[in-house]
């Protein structure tokens, strides 16, 4: 037990497991990835998986660390966030409670893993009897929004991404709304910065299907580009002024734009993570 555990769920973008898997291998101790028996999305519509997929995960696994994790994901009596609920915590029990529960999208990439694994390891006092003690553990999410033909724009705000539990009571995706602790970790989120295509499907077969008016969000996404972002604002798919403002980096890969990249001046203070936690540990102290 206290093991550093892994989650990934496998659905249509599962080729982007290929660059949020790597950044987590030598750190993780074991590594579950979730598929649906039947390769269906939260909505129930079906996906394919081209083979050489598990050829490159079998390749990639040289120390053994990665199981597949096959089940029944979707009810269809049941709304996509319910259902992304439920695959979440069927997920986590099957990584084991006592030990840190990661769950990592697959369009996610984290900077430093083995900083956050650090973090981590300073509250392994809450596995102990985590039903009676549970926490969540956060970090910062950058948002990629679009690619352009030299560079990537991106949101210019972080946002929290609760990123580990030690008690997998999901109530919306990855949050238990239990105390969270948060880091200064970052990770790159790839969300929007993906084809016409992708986001279409994703935006229409996701856990929050329901809230977002997919035209007019196509519509925007599709106008701007890094000669016109500075004039526009609203970017969000469910509020738009939850991504109120853009900005580009340039590179033509996820390496290059890192390095091309000035994190520092998005990952909030020292003072802000601090008053943060305090605001969190005072406000769970009589719960």
């Amino acid at each position: 037990m206290k093991k550093i555990t892994v989650g990934f769920l496998l659905s249509y973008d599962y080729e982007k497991l290929k660059n949020s898997i790597p950044p987590v291998y030598k750190e993780a101790d074991a590594i579950y990835i979730a598929l649906d028996h039947e390769q269906r999305t939260w909505s129930g519509q079906k996906f394919e998986i081209a083979p050489e997929f598990f050829n490159w995960l079998e390749t990639f696994d040289v120390d053994k660390k990665i199981t597949l994790y096959r089940d029944n994901f979707y009810v269809p009596e049941i709304s996509a966030i319910e259902n992304d609920n439920r695959e979440r915590h069927m997920l986590s029990l099957k990584m084991g409670v006592g030990n840190w529960l990661i769950q990592v999208d697959s369009d996610e990439y984290f900077l430093d893993f083995k900083r956050f694994v650090t973090d981590l390891r300073k509250y392994d006092h809450f596995l102990d009897n985590p039903e009676k003690n549970k926490i969540q553990v956060a970090a910062f999410l950058i948002n990629m929004f679009k690619y352009t033909d030299d560079g990537m724009l991106y949101v210019n705000v972080p946002t929290r991404g609760i990123m580990a539990t030690n008690w997998p009571n999901y109530r919306v995706a990855r949050n238990t709304r239990q105390r969270i602790i948060y880091t200064d970790s970052v990770l790159w989120h790839e969300s929007l910065a993906r084809s016409e295509k992708e986001i279409e499907f994703k935006l229409r077969n996701w856990g929050h299907n329901d809230e977002v008016n997919v035209d007019a969000f196509m519509d925007k996404w599709k106008s701007v580009n890094k000669n016109n972002y500075q004039s526009m604002r609203g970017f969000f798919y469910i509020q738009p002024e939850k991504w109120n403002e853009l900005d580009f980096v340039s590179g033509n890969t996820i390496d290059e734009i890192t390095k091309n990249f000035d994190g520092g001046k998005l990952v909030p203070s020292d003072f802000y993570i601090w008053k943060k936690n305090f605001g969190q540990w005072f406000k769970f102290l009589f719960k």
